[in-house]
């Protein structure tokens, strides 16, 4: 999946990278935040580009396999319009179940995922030198480590110490240091921090 992501934005926070190096400013440390994310893992939301597998209890003719449109919503048999996204499988099978309700007795769906992508504030997104730059969907207790296994590493102009992990939007926008390098080149395992769903992580090119 490529990554989907304004280009103007993915510039200013390339731009914005840069002239923190420039400047000689250095953005602070990721906090170690892996203890209160894996306190309490939240239920998956479903997404534009999922895939679900809609099962029908005793009515195989209505059990399907169907993707999430890039509206957000899918079509069933017998329920031609319902939103998905947004919601947990759970929920979406209680409104399934509802709008079956008029043509089945008693009806009982079950919803399961089987594609994930979900929503964008549950993905983490890299952008810059990563030898494949996307967009992931998080799982719980996720690290920086992690996601450059899913992106396949660094290019080989990547400048992975001047990483930087973006958190958080508008006033809350938090800038931290990713030191990629150290990780992945001199296997520092001090330098593998957890990430949160929604994080943006931006790899620029070295200099020289």
């Amino acid at each position: 999946m490529r990554l989907l992501i304004r280009p103007l934005r993915v510039a200013l926070l390339l731009f914005a990278t840069a002239g923190l190096t420039a400047c000689g400013t250095t953005a602070p440390p990721a906090p170690d935040t892996l203890a209160a994310v894996s306190s309490g893992a939240p239920e998956y939301i479903i997404g534009p580009l999922d895939t679900l597998d809609v099962f029908v209890w005793r009515n195989p003719e209505l059990s399907t396999t169907v993707p999430v449109r890039p509206d957000g919503r899918v079509t069933l048999p017998l329920v031609e319009d319902i939103a998905a996204a947004g919601k947990t499988p759970v929920e979406l099978a209680r409104d399934i179940e509802s709008e079956l309700d008029e043509y089945v007795l008693d009806p009982i769906v079950t919803v399961m995922v089987r594609g994930f992508s979900g929503p964008f504030d549950q993905q983490v997104r890299v952008v810059g030198e990563a030898t494949e730059p996307r967009a992931i969907p998080y799982r719980s207790k996720m690290t920086v480590l992690d996601v450059m296994i899913e992106v396949g590493g660094l290019t080989e102009f990547a400048d992975g110490n001047r990483a930087v992990l973006v958190r958080g939007e508008g006033e809350q926008q938090q800038t931290y240091t990713a030191r990629l390098d150290d990780l992945l080149r001199d296997a520092d395992i001090t330098a593998n921090i957890p990430v949160l769903p929604g994080d943006v992580l931006i790899i620029p090119e070295s200099w020289f």
